[in-house]
């Protein structure tokens, strides 16, 4: 189950990171897009890691 979790806020989290730029009119393919996923990414996986350990 954690492992599920963890891909899934991993998909969610890299792509809401890759959408941020999006807000001050940069594009999707920007390097501010890519550090943003990576960082989306990053909290989706604590995230789902966390959700993981409580409802394991």
């Amino acid at each position: 189950m954690t492992k599920k979790l963890i891909f899934l806020f991993l998909f969610i989290g890299s792509a809401a990171g890759s959408y941020i730029p999006l807000l001050w009119g940069d594009s999707l393919f920007s390097m501010a897009s890519i550090l943003w996923s990576m960082v989306g990414g990053f909290a989706g996986i604590y995230v789902g890691f966390k959700l993981g350990e409580r409802w394991g």
